[in-house]
């Protein structure tokens, strides 16, 4: 009887303890996100940078970390940087509307990047586009220092000006400036200069063909729901769900001399009755997240597919390119695929999901660095390091492996899970270790009454 107790208050200790540390192991800070549209994705180490309404208190930004803010209405947001004389410095700034925001055509932001006298170094801006849908949007400033380019050289404090661009969309009744803010993911990075001076001259001639896209076997992963979330691909063909609203982030590692293709295939839908224009957005990201190329579809039920136009191979020389995608593909490293789905399309088509195919290319060939004096920040920024440990194969058939493939970092909420079952095993192995115990004094108690009544 004793042991059937025993094992009756295990069970309950059991039970209760992973009842209580499952409850506990999702922060109160993270909110849980309908599974039919996934919320964005910020980075685990996420710092916070309150927005500046002006230059004075600025919040200062540190190449290398990853910060959180929020811009309100028509207020310009001002952040700091303390830069060096020698160093390139790039500021991706990622703005996240209200998914239940009405948007035109021309609602979206704009990034600059401005010294201690108002002299602007560099200027950016992205709109929603056509579609209209609630999605991330990227756009960045950088301060560089280029042959030939005298402004902004020097050492000293620039500022990040972030600003809302349009006219803030069917908010009719509400003024802009009193519309709900926008979340914001800011991400400073620092580029050492060369060891030596290289060549300046971009090469005219590359092979600018469409290439076949691979055909192979799709291998199924989940695409993460943010940049720093972002799941890692290599070169093949690789099968999603999407739903109506959704942005998936995808990275590739493209390393020097390297041309990257890329195309998205939409599955169709349960019925085929009206159209969605640009229904389906693909846009490619280099590894500071400027936009190099993108493309899109209408949608009206029947399959569809998308491919980026051919861009050059990675070059440190193509930042003396005039003009992109050219001038956007002067960095080694993980570059971003970046798939939306509108919102429109739930309205005509239904909720889905709906079947994503993901196809890429990697052509050219490898070639050396351009030889930096010193390390990026962050470490290794430029560099196109060793593949993800963990494959992220969901429900891949037997032999279709993806070898390299994997997400950098997964949804908060199931990171939490994770964290609270490795807790838990060791809550279960405590109580497993106690109950032991307690077994084997209980049983060498028992075994004394009985040496002393034999009959009993």
């Amino acid at each position: 009887m004793w042991r059937a107790g025993v094992r009756a208050v295990m069970r309950s200790t059991v039970v209760g303890a992973v009842l209580c540390v499952s409850s506990a192991v999702l922060p109160a800070g993270i909110a849980v996100a309908a599974p039919d549209v996934p919320s964005y994705a910020f980075a685990d180490d996420v710092r916070s940078a309150p927005a500046a309404t002006g230059t004075t208190g600025a919040a200062r930004l540190e190449p290398g970390a990853t910060y959180r803010s929020a811009l309100q209405g028509e207020d310009r947001a001002y952040y700091r940087l303390e830069l060096d004389g020698t160093s390139n410095v790039y500021v991706s700034v990622t703005a996240i509307p209200r998914a239940e925001a009405t948007l035109l055509a021309g609602d979206g932001i704009s990034v600059s990047v401005q010294d201690a006298d108002s002299t602007t170094c560099s200027s950016d801006s992205v709109t929603v586009g056509t579609a209209r849908s609630p999605q991330p949007l990227t756009a960045w400033g950088a301060r560089e220092l280029m042959p030939g380019k005298g402004l902004c050289r020097q050492a000293g404090t620039y500022y990040v000006v972030v600003e809302r661009t349009g006219t803030g969309g069917g908010e009719e009744e509400t003024d802009l400036s009193d519309a709900l803010p926008w979340d914001l993911e800011l991400a400073p990075v620092s580029e050492a200069p060369l060891a030596k001076a290289a060549a300046t001259r971009v090469p005219e001639a590359w092979d600018s063909a469409t290439p076949p896209p691979p055909v192979d076997e799709p291998v199924s992963v989940r695409g993460g729901a943010g940049f720093a979330e972002a799941t890692a691909v290599k070169q093949g063909v690789r099968s999603d769900e999407i739903v109506p609203g959704q942005t998936l982030f995808y990275k590739v590692p493209v390393d020097w001399g390297q041309q990257l293709s890329a195309s998205v295939d939409l599955g169709s839908a349960d019925k085929n009755s009206g159209y969605v224009v640009d229904a389906l957005d693909l846009t490619l990201y280099n590894p500071v997240r400027a936009s190099v190329k993108d493309t899109g579809i209408g949608y009206g039920g029947s399959q569809k597919s998308a491919s980026l136009p051919p861009v050059p191979p990675v070059r440190y020389v193509n930042r003396y390119a005039p003009t992109d995608p050219t001038k956007s593909l002067r960095f080694a490293g993980s570059y971003y695929l970046v798939v939306h789905l509108a919102a429109q399309v739930a309205e005509s088509f239904g909720e889905g999901p709906y079947g994503l195919t993901l196809r890429v290319r990697l052509g050219g060939s490898t070639q050396a660095g351009p030889g930096y004096a010193q390390q990026s920040v962050p470490r290794g920024f430029f560099d196109v390091g060793a593949p993800d440990p963990v494959p992220s194969t969901v429900g891949s058939v037997v032999g279709a492996d993806a070898p390299g493939d994997g997400a950098s970092g997964g949804d908060p909420a199931m990171k939490a899970v994770a964290v609270g079952g490795i807790g838990t095993g060791s809550l279960l192995l405590t109580v497993l270790g106690v109950w032991t115990l307690t077994a084997r004094r209980r049983a060498a108690a028992q075994i004394r009454v009985n040496a002393q009544n034999p009959t009993a």
